[in-house]
């Protein structure tokens, strides 16, 4: 099992987990088996081509995806999954 830390906007959905174990070998399929878990994660993170949402960041232990092989980066049983929302701000 890998485990997944869940974003304060998407905990409502994981019965307000702030992690959570989720088995997969990929992060896609992680991504996957978290949202058919916990319904609900999935439409929030994906967008409608199955790509996780431009303004979503994923981390696998501190490297982003994008930098990885995106959905297809293996996943271990001691990495780390990290969902960041993009925060919006400035002056």
């Amino acid at each position: 099992m890998t485990t997944v830390y869940i974003p304060t906007p998407l905990r409502r959905l994981t019965a307000n987990q702030s992690k959570v174990e989720i088995q997969g070998e990929t992060l896609g399929a992680v991504l996957k088996a978290l949202g058919e878990t916990y319904p609900g994660v999935e439409e929030r993170i994906f967008d409608d081509r199955g790509q996780v949402k431009r303004f979503i960041n994923v981390f696998v232990n501190d490297d982003e995806m994008r930098t990885l092989q995106g959905l297809d980066t293996p996943v271990r049983p001691e990495d780390k999954i990290s969902i960041v929302p993009a925060m919006a701000g400035g002056s």
